[in-house]
């Protein structure tokens, strides 16, 4: 029996999320008292048996240049196929776009008990049972699987990468891969060093910074503190930053270990895109701003007098001239 960990990548670069998923995975089938498995759909530069420092005993590779690109029935029939000769009786997928497109399909066709959005390891002491948000992060469930194959999609930023030693062995799967059903002609590549939904800390904006020839300090702020930059709704609807950069409920929900707020209000539609974040600060010049209400630590004040103060304390900080 093992845990079967599937490892999501792209360009060519296994994905922070997949070693979250990795380290969770890991730490699962130690657990359990079962081997920990890894599994890549496609091809990628990184050394895949240097995985085996993070955990992972084995790695299951499909090397076919096609599976490079999403297409969910393929991943899903193969990943089927990978469990049953392994004997997987847990599959950890990322809680991404990717993970979102397959966990649902693979556990219809496995018959598997799902839980997605995962937040902890499962509690195997009496069964198994698995912590997770519900209600936009308003509040937590447990849920208890009781099928053969159990499948969980861990929440990105919820587990932390465990590095150690070790090698993986690299075991190349002969499975036929059928021509692909979906054509990607095109690719549009959002801007921005660090994915949102993979970034540590994230520095946002919303209207109270009156335009988007004044976006150079939140960028500055970002950039010493290796952090994406965000915004609000109104801020991409007006077209001051790009659609990708909005967080929220009807953009993207993120949950960085830092999540630092300037001149938004906090509606409750993008508290519900960020309230997983695990510090948030809020600096706006309204005492009464909502924001205040779900923050960790406030500055009320104009940004524009605290944002360059707040530089420059980074840089002293970094010792950055």
């Amino acid at each position: 029996m093992s845990v079967l960990i599937f490892i999501d990548h792209s360009e060519g670069k296994i994905k922070k999320t997949s070693l979250e998923a990795i380290s969770y995975g890991a730490a699962l089938a130690k657990q359990t008292g079962v081997s920990a498995e890894g599994l890549l759909l496609g091809t990628v530069s990184d050394d895949l048996s240097s995985l085996g420092k993070y955990g992972v005993q084995k790695m299951h590779t499909v090397s076919q240049e096609s599976l490079n690109q999403l297409d969910a029935e393929q991943y899903i029939s193969i990943i089927s196929t990978i469990a049953g000769t392994c004997g997987a009786t847990i599959i950890i997928l990322s809680h991404t776009n990717t993970g979102r497109a397959i966990a649902p399909g693979l556990s219809a066709r496995l018959k598997a008990g799902l839980v997605t959005g995962a937040t902890a390891l499962p509690d195997t002491s009496s069964g198994f049972l698995v912590k997770k948000n519900v209600f936009s992060g308003k509040a937590f469930c447990t849920v208890s699987i009781k099928s053969p194959i159990k499948i969980i999609s861990l929440n990105p930023n919820v587990y932390p990468v465990i590095s150690g030693e070790g090698s993986a062995e690299i075991i190349q799967e002969n499975i036929p891969v059928k021509p692909p059903m979906v054509t990607v002609k095109s690719i549009s590549k959002a801007s921005g060093e660090i994915p949102l939904t993979e970034a540590e800390i994230v520095v946002s904006g919303g209207r109270g910074m009156k335009g988007p020839e004044n976006w150079g300090p939140i960028e500055e702020l970002a950039k010493l503190l290796h952090a994406a930059t965000a915004c609000s709704r109104p801020v991409a609807d007006a077209g001051w930053r790009p659609h990708n950069e909005h967080v929220g409920q009807t953009g993207i929900a993120i949950a960085p270990n830092l999540y630092i707020a300037i001149g938004i209000s906090g509606a409750i539609q993008h508290l519900a895109g960020v309230n997983r974040s695990k510090v948030i600060v809020v600096i706006n010049k309204d005492p009464e701003a909502p924001f205040f209400k779900s923050a960790d630590y406030g500055i009320v004040g104009d940004a524009f007098e605290i944002l360059p103060k707040l530089i420059q304390a980074v840089k002293k900080l970094k010792g950055v001239a």
